[in-house]
Order: C-alpha cells, then structure tokens, then sequence
C-alpha cells in the first residue's frame, strides 16, 4: 500500500502547488476551466522554487522546501479572492469524471510497483535514465550550488563543454526540472530519490490526463462523453506507458507543455487578441516555455510547430498579415520572458544540440504505423501486430476511415479540417522522417521519432479519434462503425497495458536492497574516492552506484553517462561488483554488502578482475538471489598492476541445467584440467593460475558447451553466483 499513498500525496502535493496559480492565471473567458491547468502550473512553479534556491545558494531543497510552502499557501489565497471558494469548488465538480479517470489512471500505473516491491524503489524495462535523473535529484535536494566536494567538483570527470562541475550540468545542459521536482518533493514526502521516481512519472502521466480531456474537447471539439474517453485512451496508451516502463519523465513534461501551447495559440487566433485580452495568456504560455525549457529544452525549436502551422495557413488563405504578426507576437514574447529567467537552460540549448548530433543517444524502437498511433501495438517494446497481416488490415482500415470523415467534412467544416491537417502532418511527416533517417543511416533515429510522437501525443490523440464524429450524422451504419472501431481501439488499448503491468511487475531493472547500502561509504572518512570498476554491461548498478556515492570522488573505468566520463583510475579503493570476488587478507578487502566490497588497490597481491565475452547480464529474483550466466566459455579480463607475476586459485559457486565439467584456461593458453563437474549448486575448486604483469585474459571453458534451455532461447553454460578470487604473490 506504501506506493499507492506515496503516489496520491505526490499527486495531491502538485495540485496544492497549481491551484492557486490557476485560479488566477486562467484568461477570463475560460476562468471556469481553471483545473486543466492546475497540473502544468503547479510543477512549472515549483520548479521555478529551486531553480531560485539553486542560484541562490541553498543547500539543497531539504533545507527549503518546507518553508517554500508558503508560496502555494500565498496564491491560493490570492486566488480564492479572485474566484470565491463555492465557485472554485463548483468548477472543480465539473472536472468530476476527470479527476475520477486520473485516480483510477495512477492507482494503474503504480500497481506494477505494488506487485514488484513490498517498498518504494525504481523499475525498468531496460533504459537507465532513472539513475540519471535520480544523480541530478540528489545533488539538487543536498547540495549548494558551491559544492565541489567528491564528484560535484571532479572536473576531469564530469567536464561537458562549457561546463566543469556536476552541478552546473543539470542547471544548464541535462534535464533540470524533472530532477528539481524529484528532489522537492521527496524533500517533502520524506523520500530519496530512488524511492520517488517511479511514483513521480506515473503521477506525471495520470497527471496529463486532464489537458488531454481539454484538448479533445476545447481543442478539437469532441463532446464532453468522447472527450472524457480519449482522456481515458491516453491513460491507458503504450506511447506513454512506454514512457513510463523506462522512466522518462522529462517527454511527460515536455508533453504538457506542447499541449498547453498549442491549445493558447489556436485559442488566441480564433478568439479576440485586442488589448488586455490576448496578454491574458501571457503567464500561461511563460509557465509552458518554462516546463519545455526545463526538461526537454531543445523541444522548444519546434514546440509551436502545430499552432503556427494553423494560424499560418489560415493567414496565407486569409492574407490577414497583421493578424499574424500581432498573434507571433503574443506568443513569443513570453518565450522571450522565460529565456530570461531560464537564462542558463538557454545559453546551454546550442552546448545540448551539439551533444545530440554528437552521441547516438537512445536505442532502435519499432515503427508506429496508424494502428499504433491509436496505441494498438502487440507487445511493451512496441512491437506491431503481424499475425496473419493482422497489421495492415487495421492500417487500411483506420487510413481509410479517417479520410473518409475528413472528406465528408471538407465540405462543410473546411476550418475544421484545416485544424486537424494542421495538429497531424507536420508531427507525423516528422516522425515519419526520422524513421526513415534511422533506417537509412543505420542510426537510433527512431528513437528521437518515438520522442516526437510522444511529446505531441496529447494533441495528436484526439486529432485521431475524429472518426468519433460519424454519430453525428445519426445515421445507424455510422453509429455502428464508431461503436466497432470504439470496441477495437479501447481493446488494443486494454491489451497492451496489460503488458506493460505484466513486464513492469518483472521488470530486469531495478534498484534492490543493496544498491542503497553504498552509501555507508560516504561515512569512511579514510576513502576520499573510489574507482566504480564495473562491467561494462552494467550500466544500471554502475551509474545507481555513482548515485549514491556523490560525496566521493569517482573514477570510471569507461564512459558511463554524460558528466560521468572515464579517467585514469586514480582512487586508492576499488568498488568491486561483479561476480568475480577477490580476496585480499586482512583490510584489504572492505565488505559493504552481500554483493559489494571495497578491494584495496594498493595491497601487494591485488589484481583487477573483470568479466568480459562469454557472460550475459546479471539476474535476481524477489528473494534476493542474484546470477550471472556465461556461455560455452566465460572470458576473465585480469590486470596485474605489479611487476612480477600473481599466482590466483579460484574457486566457483554455480550451477547448470545439465552436468558439465569445467577446464581453466590461464593466461599462457595452457590448459588445466580440473575434473570438476557443475550440476547441483555448491562450491568448485579450479584451481590456480599465474598471471603476469599487465593485462591478460583467463578462460572458464565448460563442456558440453552452451545449448539453449527450455524458457530461454539463449545458448547457456552455467549460472555464476560467485567466483571466488584467492591471489598470492608469485
């Protein structure tokens, strides 16, 4: 239950923070429908607190954010003199169904973590960009901004460009605002960063549901009864889930901020933009840029795309010239006020665009053609349905139906038209390119596709579902169409978040018990830094394991993540974390938990001991075991730092789903029969192995070799749960 109550007072805690502000920012004309902005308004403030507590000084949101509550309280109550208490509550009232739909979204999205953890911890499907968030979350709620002790400070580490320290990183070039509100209210709710994340991005997403129910409605034109169902749809969409299964919080926020900007902007044009009444939306727009500049700040480019696209075409068709300029105006001066506030995210926006043309950031996801725009895809990767042709039936159907109604309108609703045109081509073409671009160069640019799409979501979902609108000709052929269509869509949409639920619920990524347990090494005062030698496939522990030391210095063996560059490995301590156990005597070797150790570099028999081909990722279950599979032959990477050779007996706790024996395999190719048989778990002795002076490699080889096992299509050799590493001088 600890996830679901942590979650509703994140929730309820946003909402505090924007209620005020949106009772007195909403323009007169909508004032009634301030709750759709109480969301947006309230994470665009309080990122707008620590963005002042950074830059003046502060020593983390722990020593502020309780204090800063008196900002909520201050506008609420400006507010509530604005839009007396039973008019704001009647308002609220109106908004019943929503809030309803957004309670049920959130108890949906926290349930996989509920099934995961009897405790608050971070899920993943296979991204790591929680851990990253979580290290600007940290230093955002501990530290001041002068802070250059332990990382912060490490400059041959963490230099990105222009920037020298870790903490300027996340106020100029990385996602601030997602790590601000991580570390504000956990600051609140009593919770590390790790304990929040995942809570955080699902209120994110329960949280957009409100906008989606305005755009469809206010936006597009739906009725309130479809509007309510589409908001319902994107809560239970794989583009956002997806978002969710691999912690990307910062496209949530962007997502908010499009769908504000592109409601004001097409409401400005319709509307009168005379006098006080177009600067109404002033501050509204200036909350938006703030929340874009904030997490994703390159999206700020083209953030406008669909509302000048509209308000462009029906200048250019109109020749109202000045009305153009008049409506540019309105919308970007606010940009203008923002940048200026959000200085440094700006200046770093050419520094953020270089790093993205630089790095092929991201990974290959699957192609959304139409059946997936409307979330009707087969598995959580987003893979598309292609039983029997399944696929293309639906693209043709959906393509089909779609042009079909927005035919039947051209002749009478040409604006309307017009508006959807306007919502779906430019995003789509762009999304469409990017595909392209990734197939044709052989890059991840599918991923940055799949970050369009989901950023303008809200505004493309129910631009989409304008089929809904055949019930409008009463005609029985075309209630049913839309009640089939209706069916299949809220079908595909049940499905696949049932496999995101599913897979979340086991997800292979998250943080255990012992990640945590690294901190105890902050409080060692005789080890000023540690070199974080980890697998070079393990991402996850090694940048979870930066996390929790970042009042120590830390050396990388390779690049782990942007800030986090490799170094010449200059600590005096090794963090061990890999399967491989080295047993150095006496205080050579620093136990920290069941899994990790701090090894002594400096002791006469160390030697570092890596795992490298032959060995998969490693696994665990909910009782805490943990496993390395290797294949037919499991490589050791070993470097002897010494002058003279080390002599190592190892020793092999395994187990394997049929019996095989092992042979070593030393450094000089020469091969020692052991004798011993894997089967059952236990202890193997394999005896010992001289390594020489530098680097070198030292081979388990298992016969019968790998072979695939029933549930697992991998070639498999044995699962590793420790190899113990006995080393003696030569």
């Amino acid at each position: 239950m600890i996830p679901f109550a942590v979650a509703f007072a994140l929730l309820l805690h946003v909402l505090f923070w924007g209620t005020g502000a949106a009772l007195l920012l909403m323009p007169a004309p909508w004032r009634r429908f301030w709750p759709v902005a109480v969301v947006p308004l309230g994470l665009a403030l309080q990122s707008a607190v620590v963005w002042a507590g950074a830059h003046a000084g502060l020593r983390g949101t722990d020593s502020y954010a309780w204090s800063a509550q008196l900002v909520p309280i201050l506008l609420l109550w400006l507010g509530l003199r604005q839009v007396p208490l039973a008019r704001a509550w009647r308002d609220v009232g109106r908004f019943g169904l929503v809030w309803g739909l957004v309670a049920a979204c959130l108890m949906l999205a926290v349930l996989p973590l509920a099934l995961a953890s009897r405790d608050l911890t971070t899920l993943s499907l296979g991204s790591c960009d929680a851990a990253d968030y979580a290290a600007g979350a940290r230093v955002l709620q501990e530290f001041a901004r002068d802070d250059r002790g332990g990382l912060l400070g490490l400059t041959e580490v963490v230099r990105v460009h222009s920037v020298d320290n870790f903490f300027d990183y996340w106020l100029r070039l990385n996602h601030f605002t997602p790590s601000a509100l991580i570390a504000f209210n956990g600051s609140i709710l009593g919770c590390a960063p790790h304990q929040i994340i995942t809570v955080f991005v699902a209120v994110l997403l329960a949280g957009t549901l409100p906008l989606v129910f305005w755009l469809a409605r206010a936006l597009v034109g739906h009725s309130a009864g479809v509007s309510l169902i589409i908001a319902g749809l994107y809560g239970l969409s794989p583009v956002p889930w997806y978002a969710l299964a691999h912690v990307a919080p910062g496209q949530m926020l962007a997502a908010q901020a499009v769908g504000l900007l592109t409601w004001i902007g097409v409401a400005l044009w319709r509307g009168r933009m005379t006098g006080r009444r177009g600067w109404e939306f002033g501050w509204l727009l200036a909350a938006a840029y703030w929340l874009l500049l904030g997490s994703y700040n390159f999206f700020v480019l083209v953030c406008l795309v669909p509302a000048v696209a509209y308000a462009g075409g029906l200048a250019c068709w109109e020749g109202r010239w000045r009305r153009l300029f008049g409506w540019l105006s309105l919308m970007v001066a606010p940009l203008l006020v923002a940048g200026g506030l959000f200085w440094g995210r700006v200046a770093g926006l050419a520094e953020r665009i270089t790093l993205l043309r630089t790095y092929d950031f991201g990974w290959r996801v699957p192609i959304l053609t139409p059946e997936g725009w409307l979330g009707m895809v087969a598995s959580a990767d987003l893979s598309p349905w292609s039983l029997a042709g399944a696929r293309w039936v639906m693209v043709a159907a959906l393509v089909g139906l779609l042009g079909w109604v927005l035919l039947r309108e051209l002749r009478r609703k040409r604006r309307v038209v017009w508006l959807l045109t306007a919502l779906l081509v430019p995003v789509l073409g762009a999304y469409g390119a990017l595909q392209i671009r990734g197939v044709v160069e052989g890059t991840n640019a599918s991923y940055d596709a799949y970050k369009v799409f989901a950023v303008f979501q809200p505004v493309l979902l129910p631009a989409l579902c304008w089929w809904a609108t055949l019930r409008w000709g009463r005609r029985l052929l075309d209630w049913l169409v839309v009640a089939v269509v209706g069916s299949l869509v809220m079908a595909g949409h049940v499905v696949s978040c049932g496999w995101f639920v599913r897979e979340l619920a086991r997800a292979p990524l998250r943080v255990d018990a012992e990640l945590p347990q690294l901190r105890r090494i902050e409080a060692m005062a005789d080890v000023a830094s540690v070199n974080l030698v980890f697998a070079e496939a393990d991402m996850w522990s090694r940048l979870w394991a930066s996390v929790f030391l970042l009042k120590k210095g830390q050396y990388f063996l390779t690049d782990t993540y942007e800030a986090r560059w490799k170094s010449p490995l200059r600590a005096a301590w090794d963090l061990e974390a890999t399967r491989v156990a080295l047993e150095l005597p006496g205080p050579g070797r620093r136990p920290v938990s069941r899994r990790f150790a701090l090894v002594d570099n400096r002791e006469a028999s160390f030697v570092r001991i890596l795992p490298a081909e032959g060995w998969y990722p490693e696994e665990n279950d909910k009782r805490g075991g943990r496993w390395q599979w290797t294949t037919g032959e499991a490589v050791l990477q070993v470097h002897n730092p010494h002058d003279r050779g080390v002599a190592l007996a190892l020793e092999l706790s395994a187990w394997s789903p049929v019996a095989r024996s092992v042979a070593l395999v030393g450094a000089d190719g020469k091969v020692l029969e052991t004798g011993r048989v894997i089967r059952e778990r236990g202890e193997h002795p394999l005896g010992r192995v001289v390594v020489p002076p530098g680097d070198s490699v030292v081979r388990l080889r298992f016969s019968p070799g790998a072979l695939a096992v029933p549930g697992d299509s991998r070639p498999l050799g044995v699962a590793v749960e420790r190899l113990r590493v006995v080393p003696g001088v030569q």
